[in-house]
């Protein structure tokens, strides 16, 4: 654009002195404006506390949370949920000095508002709201704290809690024993190797305090350096990995006659989880699966993709995992490589002498053992081949049940 200007002070022969001033007008104003940002390098990268998550990841994720969902409903949990983000004053004087952790939202709609730093105090206020008394759920949700990140252990950011709860009147400490069972079949079913559970009594706590004469206005401060005492003595970034406590007079905050509901919960350290067993994995070169697929169709000559898609189809109606290569003309050999690097444990072959015989060609990607069914009866031969009493077969291990991890955890995390 300077260019063009003066180009057009030098056709109307302006003087040079007209031309240097012009341009020093607009020099000036490119100042004024700033840098272009189109030609800023632009770096790609996750804000910080935060990462993406591969499939291998999330297949590792999505088994852990498997686990832990499986044993919150075998003890008779609900599953609720609450907004990512509550009212400023909702989580104010809450937390303590932990409060400075809380991430703070500029609303357009003229509400105060802040990330949700954990998932007991929105469900508390849920409670209050809904004039609750009695509900054993569970909840699984992201929340974000404002500090510095220690990744490598990891802490983030944005992570996962994962939260059972019991709220109600009950007889004394049979909630409180159900939720350290629950805690303990969770570890044992992750297989995570041993681990130890301290059981403490705020009481206690609040006796100490009294002797020495620590003033009210301290206590939440004092209490909170009293919990990071356990993270000081990680060994080796291990540490804790989950959290049982109560919180009767959190619900009587938020109600306008201050009617107190007694709650207990416990809290899943899933992040270190996932942290400390992705190392393993690593460590082991242990592949992990990212899809659930079944059984791929295949065909063993040419000119047969119609027959493999009426193949898909009729596994899909019948509630099999299955998929096929998008590929024309597909080679078989092609198509077993795809199920071995997969790990797609069976092969349903089509070929031009199975289509006259009128059978399908069930193949172990394992054994590499076949066997011709017939084909209204294929689901059948599928559900038989896939029984446990045949894993052998297929050559097959359950995930959670190939190895121990060999861990050494105790108590809590991020949770």
């Amino acid at each position: 654009m300077a260019e063009r200007c003066v180009q057009g002070l030098k056709q109307q022969k302006a003087s040079t002195e007209q031309i240097e001033e012009e341009v020093a007008k607009l020099l000036k104003l490119k100042a004024q404006l700033g840098p272009d940002e189109r030609k800023q390098k632009f770096v790609l990268k996750t804000p910080k506390g935060t990462r993406d998550y591969s499939p291998q990841q999330m297949a590792v994720r999505e088994k852990v949370f498997d686990v832990i969902i499986s044993c919150f409903k075998r003890h008779g949990a609900e599953i609720t949920d609450t907004p990512v983000f509550e009212l400023k004053e909702t989580l104010t004087g809450k937390y303590g000095e932990d409060s400075k952790l809380i991430y703070d939202l500029k609303d357009q709609g003229g509400e105060l508002l802040s990330l949700c730093y954990d998932l007991t105090v929105p469900f508390a206020r849920y409670l209050a709201m809904n004039k609750l008394t009695n509900i054993k759920p569970y909840h699984i949700a992201k929340v974000y704290w404002c500090d510095n990140p220690a990744m490598t252990r990891g802490q983030y950011r944005e992570f996962y809690q994962c939260y059972f709860d019991i709220a109600g009147q009950f007889d004394p400490m049979i909630t409180d024993a159900e939720c350290l069972e629950i805690m303990s079949e969770i570890l044992r079913s992750l297989q995570i190797g041993d681990f130890l559970v301290k059981v403490n009594d705020r009481h206690i706590l609040d006796g100490m305090f009294a002797i020495c004469c620590v003033p009210d206005s301290k206590f939440r401060t004092i209490c909170s350096s009293v919990d990071k005492l356990d993270k000081w003595e990680e060994p080796l970034g291990v540490g804790n990995v989950a959290a049982e406590g109560r919180y009767d007079g959190l619900v009587g905050m938020f109600d306008p006659k201050g009617c107190k509901v007694p709650c207990v919960g416990l809290s899943i350290g899933v992040e270190r989880i996932f942290s400390i067993v992705e190392q393993r994995l690593e460590a082991t070169e242990e592949k992990v699966r990212t899809t659930e697929t079944q059984v791929l169709a295949a065909s063993a000559q040419k000119k047969l993709l119609e027959e493999r898609l009426k193949l898909v189809s009729e596994l899909w109606n019948a509630g099999i995992k299955a998929e096929l290569l998008y590929k024309k003309n597909a080679k078989l050999q092609n198509q077993l490589q795809y199920c071995e690097e997969a790990g797609i444990p069976l092969v349903a072959i089509i070929g031009e002498q199975e289509l006259k015989d009128g059978v399908i060609k069930l193949r172990s990607v394992a054994s590499r053992e076949e066997v011709d069914v017939p084909r209204e009866d294929l689901t059948f031969y599928y559900e038989y081949f896939t029984g446990n009493h045949r894993q052998k077969w297929l050559g097959i291990t359950p995930f959670f049940h190939r190895r121990s991890w060999g861990l050494s955890l105790c108590s809590r995390d991020r949770a």
